[in-house]
């Protein structure tokens, strides 16, 4: 059984967690990933490279599984996140587009996978057919010899033949529930900047690890309070909090991200929260209304969307809504076991503060010695 043997040999290379986005033609592989790993299932592709980004970070090795497509919605997070800070990332794509494709839409971006990848310099390595598997065991190596980024793109062809790994028809769990809501809550005219926030929460750290967003929260951080357990983000738009739930889930340490109104709206990452459900995880919505890291733009959380039930609607159970310090430092204080939802409501604004003086590797070096320390 083929889909079992390439399992077998990710378990040998001491793969512990497979981050998936599934394909039509890999539907037997991933019905099996469940029964010998931790499996984080994603709505978005782009989220399984902050997740492993996090896993990696922590010490724990994990693969994403996504069909080719996906590439295309990853390029931005692999160059950005993975490249940047030197983080080992193994990507099996189910390449699309190129053998026996019944699908179109499959065709333009797949057949031009190869060249994308050659020309952002990120290693791939064709898997054809039963006689390549053991280059499966090649790429993810080189991720994690060489601390980069190695898709294998797997031919259709690659599964041709395998014994199938799961009945036909799959037996479901109930999908019967009860989904009840009373929620009311009132903004009142905000009193308090995003660098305010962040000097309360920064005040209160103890042995927590913190993930900042990207632009000017990091940099707010750091001028607030410095520490080898901060990870500063310096791109990587929507990564934060799929950074912090891979942490969560590969440490025991308490995680918090700090997270933004358009990062936050602009990922689909919040369901996979829910339903990993990390204890350990909190998540604090800095949400000032707007892009405050090119120019204070308003987002649809200015005068629309409500933060607080956006996670509520994606299952997440603990939440609060603070809108001044006070209210702040108690909800940090009363935080149980989570995953916890600090929506904290802000005006517009950044501080000026000067640019982080470190460098992607030494962030990254000295966050995972102190993580793992």
């Amino acid at each position: 059984m083929r889909e079992g043997s390439v399992l077998d040999r990710l378990a040998a290379l001491g793969v512990d967690t497979v981050v998936s986005l599934p394909c039509d033609r890999t539907q037997e592989f991933c019905a099996l990933i469940p029964e010998r790993f931790r499996a984080v299932n994603l709505t978005r592709e782009e989220d399984g490279v902050g997740i492993c980004a996090g896993l990696a970070m922590a010490g724990t090795r994990s693969v994403l599984h996504m069909q080719s497509s996906g590439l295309g919605n990853s390029l931005n997070a692999i160059m950005s996140l993975t490249v940047t800070f030197g983080l080992p990332l193994p990507i099996l794509a189910s390449w699309r587009g190129v053998y026996r494709e019944a699908i179109p839409a499959q065709v333009p971006f797949n057949r031009a996978v190869p060249e994308v990848l050659a020309a952002l310099g990120i290693p791939y390595t064709v898997i054809r057919g039963p006689e390549d598997e053991a280059l499966i065991d090649a790429v993810v190596s080189d991720a994690y010899d060489n601390m980069r980024p190695h898709v294998g793109l797997i031919l259709p062809s690659f599964w041709e033949g395998a014994q199938e790994a799961c009945p036909t028809e799959q037996v479901l769990p109930t999908r019967a529930r009860e989904s009840a809501l009373a929620y009311r809550r009132t903004f009142r005219d905000p009193v308090m900047a995003r660098n305010d926030a962040i000097r309360v929460i920064a005040a209160a750290l103890d042995e927590e690890a913190v993930v900042a967003n990207i632009g000017v929260p990091s940099k707010e951080l750091y001028a607030a309070k410095d520490r080898d357990l901060n990870f500063y983000m310096l791109g990587s738009y929507t990564q934060a909090t799929p950074i912090g739930l891979g942490l969560a889930l590969a440490t025991d340490r308490d995680v918090v991200v700090l997270d933004g109104d358009g990062s936050l709206l602009g990922t689909a990452v919040l369901p996979v929260v829910a339903a990993q459900a990390p204890a350990n995880l909190t998540i604090v919505c800095l949400d000032n209304g707007a892009f405050g890291s090119t120019g204070n733009q308003l987002t649809n959380a200015y005068g629309q969307v409500d933060m607080e039930l956006l996670a509520l609607a994606a299952g997440l159970k603990r939440t609060c809504k603070v809108q001044d310090e006070r209210e702040l430092g108690e909800a940090w204080e009363s935080r149980g076991r989570g995953p916890n939802f600090i929506h904290v409501v802000l005006k517009p604004g950044n501080a000026t503060v000067p640019n982080i003086p470190l460098a992607p590797g030494e962030i990254r070096e000295r966050f995972v010695r102190a993580i793992r320390g």
